[in-house]
């Protein structure tokens, strides 16, 4: 079953805004974007600190609506936002001790979007490294491993996991040896995910019930975003605001977030609050070579969507 209810009234909205979108950017043809959007009526069950237990939580229906939120499309980063699940819960099950290092890992990992951070995460949740290419059987070993982060998000019984693919790490140049013999001939065993799985897997994240109560509080602290140009944080002439949904709000707002970027795609997913409006989850992800580039398009959805919740 979806965690959410399609909404009429929500629905209209995205559909003009879509509309409006591709009308002012036409390289957004219909199949370039894919978007998952969630509103929070009273009473609110998100970024409570935790209040309700996960029983309780997923007992609360919220609307929302989806346009292609099925579809799945390469994530660039947003899949850190699945590893930074992940190594709680290894923390959480004693699978891995916390250490200073691992912790400046997962901060810069979600931070500064850090690949070289991203790949060590990927290291010590998988018990693999990366190197040159393996004989048949140490392989096949080595492939089982880098999927335990599939298995453990299949084991959490989410209609919307069901198709993705996060075994991958994220690289700057590409992969070699045996991290470009997994990725497959033709690339078919890259990360893959849907706007549902990611809206989804944040949902629970600002619900206080991704892991536990405090391992959800601190990933909240991490993916927390300053509006304030004087505080982004750049990764080499990027940051997660400028070209992104933080970049359509007003400077009252809050924002926690985790972008995505790379030659074909540009993604961004955030949950926003605003003062004396409906708090709300967007993930927006969008193709294309001119869309990837084009830093124009997240804002502009992110500003009618603002519109459309003060309206």
């Amino acid at each position: 079953m979806p965690f959410f209810r399609q909404d009429e009234q929500l629905a209209k909205v995205a559909q003009n805004i879509l509309q409006n979108a591709r009308a002012k950017f036409p390289d957004l043809t219909r199949d370039k974007i894919a978007l998952t959007w969630i509103v929070y009526e009273d009473p609110v069950i998100v970024n409570t600190g935790g209040a309700l237990s996960a029983a309780e939580f997923w007992q609360y229906e919220v609307k929302g609506y989806s346009y292609r939120g099925v579809e799945r499309i390469y994530p660039a980063s947003i899949v850190k936002l699945f590893y930074l699940v992940a190594i709680q819960e290894w923390f959480q099950g004693g699978m891995v001790a916390e250490s200073l290092e691992l912790d400046r890992a997962i901060r810069d990992m979600i931070i500064l979007s850090s690949n070289d951070a991203t790949n060590l995460i990927v290291d010590v949740l998988t018990g693999t490294t990366s190197g040159p290419e393996l004989s048949s059987q140490p392989f096949v070993t080595w492939q089982q491993q880098r999927n335990i982060v599939n298995r453990y998000f299949k084991s959490l019984g989410w209609s919307e996991l069901e198709s993705i693919n996060v075994n991958q790490k994220t690289w700057c140049d590409g992969a070699y040896g045996r991290e470009r013999a997994f990725l497959g001939e033709l690339m078919e065993n890259r990360n893959m995910l849907t706007t549902d799985a990611v809206t989804r897997l944040l949902h629970s994240i600002i619900g206080g019930v991704a892991v536990s109560r405090e391992r959800s509080q601190k990933m909240m602290q991490l993916l927390k975003r300053s509006l304030n140009p004087a505080e982004f944080v750049d990764n080499d002439g990027e940051n997660q605001i400028t070209g992104f949904l933080g970049e359509g709000l007003p400077s009252n707002a809050q924002i926690w977030s985790k972008g995505g970027w790379m030659s074909r795609v540009r993604h961004d997913t955030a949950y926003i609050e605003i003062p004396n409006l409906s708090p709300y989850l967007l993930t927006v992800f969008t193709e294309g070579k001119d869309n990837a580039q084009n830093k124009n398009i997240l804002p502009f959805i992110s500003q009618s969507i603002v519109k459309a919740v003060s309206s």
